[in-house]
C-alpha cells in the first residue's frame, strides 16, 4: 500500500531520482532480426519458410506404415524425407504438406520395405548438421519443383 501523501517521510525512505543506463554494446549478442542485409553464402543456410518443424511430423507420420527391417532405422529415414520436404515446402515459399512428403520419398527412394541398405546413406543424420545440409544440397531445386510422378499435371 502506498504511503499517504500528509505523511512525513524521513530523507533516508525518499524515492530518489535514477538515470537508466544503456547496456554496454561490447559483448551484447546482436538481435539477428534488426539487421537489414543477412549474408548469404552459397549453401549451408537453408532455405527459411514458415512452420518448416510440421514437415517432421508429416514425415513420421508417413513412415508410420512403412517396413522397415530394424526400427532404430526410422528416425533417421523421417528426418532425410521431412529435411527434404521442408525445402520442397520453402521453396514454394509455404508450409510443409502431405504432397511435400510424398516428393521428399519419391526422390530419395524410400520405399516398402526399407532395407539397411538403402537406410545405410541415412544413419547419423540427426548427429551432424554438415550431413544434414549434404543431404538437402544434393536434391536439385528443379527435381523439387517437378510434378511428382503420380500426380495428374
Amino acid at each position: 500500500m502506498a504511503q499517504p501523501s500528509f505523511a512525513p517521510v524521513p530523507e533516508a525512505g525518499a524515492v530518489r531520482p535514477t538515470v537508466p543506463t544503456q547496456p554496454p554494446e561490447i559483448g551484447r549478442a546482436k538481435n539477428p532480426g534488426l539487421l537489414r542485409h543477412v549474408p548469404r553464402t552459397p549453401g549451408r543456410y537453408g532455405n527459411p519458410a514458415p512452420n518448416e518443424g510440421f514437415a517432421l511430423t508429416l514425415a513420421a507420420r508417413a513412415l508410420e506404415g512403412l517396413e522397415v527391417e530394424h526400427t532404430h532405422d526410422r528416425e533417421g529415414v523421417a528426418l532425410a524425407v521431412g529435411l527434404v520436404a521442408a525445402k520442397r515446402a520453402s521453396l514454394i515459399g509455404r508450409g510443409p504438406t502431405p504432397g511435400d512428403v510424398e516428393r521428399a520419398m519419391e526422390l530419395l527412394g524410400v520405399v516398402s520395405p526399407v532395407t539397411t541398405e538403402s537406410a545405410r546413406r541415412f544413419r547419423g543424420l540427426d548427429h551432424s548438421y554438415a550431413a544434414q545440409r549434404d543431404l538437402v544440397d544434393s536434391v536439385s531445386d528443379a527435381d523439387l519443383l517437378a510434378p511428382s510422378e503420380g500426380s495428374a499435371q
